[in-house]
Parts: structure tokens; C-alpha cells; sequence
């Protein structure tokens, strides 16, 4: 099944183009060479050209004399990463944006028209990202990830938290495999380093009463951000703010996938026991935290006390009732 033309999607010839360039490095490609292998005009390259450098894609050369690229770029061009991703079911169905809304909305769309399984949606900006209960996700250009993957597992809908919780370990091995950092997990769906977070995940869902039809799991990671707005300052971070040092997004994404299709494969085949065990090794939150809950209806204090079999949180209130958190916002409490 053929990609799907979705507007506002890369052009394929640029994609090209950038993995004709990173595959030459430091090399001087001339103009009318690249333009007879994309089956462009020159003009064209030069045009494309300049998009890549406003992306920070550092190329040098002109349409007379060619162009060379610097070095590599950390550009999530899809294919310089279903290379990386040979033989995964993420590396079929790579939708590529510059600029986008959001990608959940893009996801959840292709969802409704049939999209199979795997699909992976990806933006270098969004200009709405979206977060929990409709806050908004701060997805400044190409200094973060922002993905959606769409999956159909054959899972009940009552176990659809646990999309959210294996997303979330997937980031940690892959966060800790490329910067030997171990964030913590905030349950359900947070990152943190430091007590501020840099990763949030927004998992939607289409089911029926029996039967899931799609879900969608959205990953926001904050990588090489130098500073946040003020707004979040208090809040949020980014990997280079906490570590010092740039990061290469493709190939944190790459690990990221691979860390989200090993867990979803070990969930389907295993269920939820390794999937619970994992999140309760590496979250401060999963017990023994005190915490203050947050939902629509009240706000109440207590402490964590382990996972349910379907991934929601269990906490002894301090009225003595226990109560299991269905939604709603988890913070650490004094």
C-alpha cells in the first residue's frame, strides 16, 4: 500500500536530496548532477537548498560551483532513518513534515481512513502541539522530537493504559542508551530530569466497547532546547540544558523506536506483567510517593501504592480511602 499524499507533507525529491548530500559529505556535488538524479531543475536545488539551511542544515556552494554539505544533518528525514530502521515495522510508513499542526491530528486522521499499523508521523515544528487535557506542547524547530505512531494492537480497551506506560519506558532506554542518564517516570506519561520535565506522551485512542481499532501514541522530547519560555522555566528542560551537550535527534529517534516496537512486541506477547515490573523499577512514582491528585472533580493527597494489572495508578489517600487514578494530573506533594 502506497504512501498516503497528504498535504503539506516533505517532498520526496527533497528527502532525497538530503540523504544525496549526507551520503557525500564534505564531498562537492555539482548542481546539475543532483538535478539530473532527483529530476529536478537546478533552479529547484538551489530553492530546496535553501530550506535545508533555514532548517540549519549547514550546506555550502552555489548552483555554479556545487554544493557540499559540513557534516551529517540532524534532520529526521525519512530515508536517512528507514535505513537505520531496516527490518521495522516503524520504517514502512514514514510521513515527514516540516512544519505541521500537530502530528496527533495528522495521526488520528490516518487513522480514520485505514492507515495500517506502523505508520510513523514526524514534524521538525508544530505549530499546535498538544499535550494532556488540552494543553498545548511548546515543539520549537528542530531542536526536539515530535512524533506519532499509529498502532492497531489486538488488545481489550481496558488495557489501553499500558500503550502509554511502555511508550514512556521506551523513552527512558533510549534516553539513557544514547546519554547514560536516567530520567525518572511520572506516572502516566512524563519524563523528568531534575524534577522538570522533557518528554510528555498523549496517547489517543479509537475503540469500540470490546475492541480497540487504533490507537495513537504521541511523543514530545525536548532534546537540544538552549532555554524554555519563561512560562515554563520553572518546569521544564531540555537533554542539553541538563547535560551540557548537543544530541543527535535522529539517532535518539531511532532508538526510540526500536525501544517502543521491543516493548510493544514483549506487551503482546507476555502481556502486562514485564510491562508493570519495568515502570515500577525505574518511576520514583509507581509507590511509596507522596503525591497530590488533581482531577475535574477534586484534589487530594496521598501516597502511591503500586499499579493495577491495567496500568492505572493505586494511592492511599490521607483519609484512609484508596483510590485508583483513573486521570487526571500527578504531582509530588511536601
Amino acid at each position: 500500500m502506497a504512501l498516503r499524499s497528504i498535504p503539506g507533507t516533505t517532498d520526496r525529491r527533497i528527502d532525497t536530496l538530503l540523504a544525496l548530500l549526507a551520503d557525500n559529505a564534505m564531498i562537492v556535488i555539482s548542481g546539475a548532477k543532483i538535478a539530473r538524479e532527483i529530476g529536478v531543475t537546478r533552479s529547484t536545488v538551489w530553492r530546496w537548498t535553501e530550506k535545508l539551511r533555514s532548517l540549519g542544515v549547514k550546506v555550502k556552494g552555489h548552483p555554479r560551483t556545487g554544493y557540499q554539505i559540513e557534516r551529517v544533518p540532524d534532520v529526521l528525514a525519512p530515508n536517512m532513518l528507514r535505513r537505520r530502521l531496516y527490518n521495522s515495522a516503524f520504517s514502512k510508513r514514514i510521513y515527514h513534515f516540516f512544519k505541521v499542526d500537530s502530528t496527533n491530528t495528522v495521526a488520528l486522521r490516518l487513522g480514520h481512513e485505514g492507515e495500517p499499523h506502523g505508520a510513523v508521523i514526524l514534524a521538525e515544528e508544530q505549530t499546535a502541539g498538544r499535550g494532556r487535557v488540552g494543553r498545548s506542547w511548546h515543539s520549537e524547530k528542530t531542536s526536539g522530537i515530535y512524533l506519532t505512531v499509529l498502532l492497531r494492537p489486538p488488545i481489550a480497551p481496558v488495557q489501553a493504559p499500558l500503550i502509554t506506560l511502555l511508550a514512556g519506558l521506551a523513552a527512558y532506554d533510549a534516553v539513557l542508551e544514547q546519554t547514560g542518564l536516567r530520567p525518572d517516570l511520572r506516572w502516566p506519561n512524563d519524563l523528568l530530569l531534575h524534577g522538570k520535565k522533557f518528554c510528555g506522551i498523549l496517547t489517543e485512542m479509537h475503540a469500540e466497547p470490546d475492541r480497540i481499532n487504533f490507537v495513537i501514541v504521541g511523543i514530545g522530547l525536548n532534546i537540544n532546547h538552549t532555554h524554555m519560555p519563561e512560562e515554563l522555566e520553572p518546569i521544564a528542560t531540555s537533554l542539553r540544558m541538563a547535560t551540557g551537550r548537543v544530541h543527535s535527534r535522529l539517532e535518539l529517534l531511532v532508538k526510540l523506536l526500536r525501544s517502543l516496537e521491543r516493548y510493544y512486541n514483549l506487551f503482546l506477547a507476555e502481556s502486562a506483567a514485564p510491562i508493570l515490573a519495568r515502570f515500577a523499577e525505574v518511576s520514583s512514582y509507581a509507590r511509596g510517593k507522596r503525591v497530590r491528585i488533581s482531577t475535574a472533580t477534586e484534589t487530594y493527597v496521598g501516597t502511591t501504592a503500586g499499579l493495577e494489572p491495567n496500568g492505572l495508578l493505586r494511592v492511599e489517600r490521607d483519609d484512609g480511602r484508596t483510590q485508583v487514578v483513573i486521570s487526571g494530573d500527578v504531582a509530588e506533594a511536601p
